[in-house]
């Protein structure tokens, strides 16, 4: 069986080592594109929407993310129909990033895959890993939260600004804080 490249073993969640060449010249091209995005005209037309498709894994229909933006890769990021992300976005997509129909992403959001090992020696050596992150369909995520390696948020959740999101949120709650926790169910209107 043939040895595990470093973006496969990043893709698996397994510890690999970050300044690979292959990692190196994707995000080089994934920061180029980023900075085209956040250079160009300010409407999602023409040049900046050809950036933004060349960038993401899957875009669907009327996506809208605000510049500046920026992320690892962007082959790891699928961005469901009808979805927006405010000014600001971060999302280092080192493993996968599924975002749902219809979600609303306030500014300064952070969806953060990549983690590093606690051992020093390991840090050190460039090694890092990489879990999912995973927002279901109709989620609000208020401004400035930060969303931790391997976390789920499940669709119809509101997640309150400044949170920081550390572990799964179920479905149709209001989480808020750091850590972030569940405060109450939402009712369906009418």
């Amino acid at each position: 069986m043939a040895e595990l490249t470093e973006k496969q073993k990043m893709i698996a969640g397994l510890l690999y080592r970050s300044d690979d060449p292959v990692l190196v010249a994707e995000r080089k091209r994934a920061h180029e594109l980023c900075r085209r995005f956040r250079c160009e005209p300010f409407e999602m037309t023409g040049e900046v929407t050809r950036a933004l498709l060349a960038l993401l894994g899957f875009a669907g229909e009327d996506i809208y993310i605000e510049p500046p933006f920026f992320c690892d890769y962007g082959y790891n990021l699928r961005i469901g129909n009808r979805s927006y992300m405010n000014a600001g976005g971060t999302i280092l997509d080192c493993a996968p990033v599924t975002i749902g129909e219809r979600t609303k992403i306030g500014p300064n959001v952070q969806l953060i895959t990549a983690a590093h090992p606690l051992d020093p020696l390991e840090r050190a050596s460039m090694s890092e890993f990489a879990h999912p992150i995973t927002i279901g369909d109709d989620v609000w995520i208020g401004a400035g939260v930060i969303v931790r390696p391997g976390v789920t948020i499940a669709s119809r959740s509101v997640i309150g600004a400044g949170s920081v999101v550390t572990r799964d949120i179920p479905e149709g709650v209001i989480a808020v804080g750091n850590p972030c926790r569940v405060l109450r169910r939402i009712e369906p209107a009418g």
